[in-house]
């Protein structure tokens, strides 16, 4: 159902990190073709100016910014926060995207000291400063009793977790950031800042450099016949991102259920798909 509070056409305010790449591009891009004004937040200077670009380049009139910023770095936070507020207006939607699975997929004992702070410090404490972030700003805008400004992170669920093929300090931040979550709603109740919602982004397997990292060529192969493309993903979840309600949710982009399906099936054409080619070669052979 559609937030009544969201005129279709009505520009809103979007703040994306790690947006220079991947499925954080994608979404901005998105966002962008439906009259949205964006900024995107990388660490890579020469990624981040390439991207804003390019998107510049594609959609005529976009209005697109980019900071460049590592999320985990605490310096000059009332620069950025001026930045974002001086760019944008109004923040109405943020999208806390920018996360890394580590360099590695191996055992805890096996990982160097420095992968597993960078994988921790990147998603757990830089998902709670841009939250932290995100309320001050949302807060200081006009509001009303329902929330009007959403705050979105990306976390894992116990069984998701238990499924992925990660390693411990990416599985263990995950779980991190959906008790981020879960926390933030509860004190922002509790507090009275009933204009702010705060919901879980659930993308599921796209396919990004993060998905693709330290994988063995099987592996690589089985992941791109599962996984979808960043574009896909980004158009339904964008959809869903404007017209998000309430607080505590989850946005999805296919329902649990319906990944399962959708893996069963592409698993299903793999293996079909050679037998039809075969027959559709014989059958043109004897028209022949």
């Amino acid at each position: 159902m559609s937030n009544p509070n969201i005129d279709p056409g009505q520009s809103l305010g979007i703040f994306i990190t790690g947006g220079s790449k991947g499925l954080g591009y994608a979404l901005a891009r998105e966002f962008l073709l439906l009259g949205d004004r964006v900024i995107i937040s990388g660490r890579n200077r020469e990624q981040l100016d390439r991207s804003v670009e390019s998107l510049k380049t594609e959609i005529k009139g976009c209005e697109i910014y980019g900071l460049c910023r590592d999320v985990s770095i605490q310096d000059d936070l009332d620069l950025f926060k001026s930045l974002i507020i001086t760019r944008l207006g109004q923040v109405d939607r943020w999208i806390n995207n920018a996360g890394t699975a580590g360099m590695h997929k191996a055992s805890l004992w096996e990982l160097g000291s420095e992968d597993i702070m960078e994988t921790c410090t990147t998603n757990l404490f830089g998902s709670l400063l841009m939250s932290k972030i995100a309320v001050e700003i949302m807060s200081r805008q006009p509001s009303e009793d329902l929330p009007l400004f959403h705050i979105f992170n990306m976390g894992f669920s116990s069984t998701g977790a238990k499924l992925s093929r990660s390693n411990i300090p990416h599985k263990a931040s995950k779980l991190g950031v959906a008790a981020v979550n879960s926390f933030l709603e509860r004190e922002l109740i509790e507090q009275g800042f009933t204009g702010i919602g705060i919901h879980e982004l659930s993308p599921g397997l796209v396919k990004t450099d993060l998905l693709f990292r330290d994988t063995s060529s099987e592996t690589k192969e089985f992941l791109d016949l599962i996984a979808e493309s960043p574009e896909k993903v980004a158009e339904k979840l964008v959809t869903k991102i404007r017209a998000v309600q309430g607080t505590g949710g989850t946005i999805r982009y296919r329902s649990i259920a319906g990944m399962g399906f959708n893996i069963l099936l592409k698993l299903t054409m793999k293996k079909v798909r050679p037998i039809w080619e075969k027959m559709d070669t014989a059958l043109r052979g004897k028209k022949c």
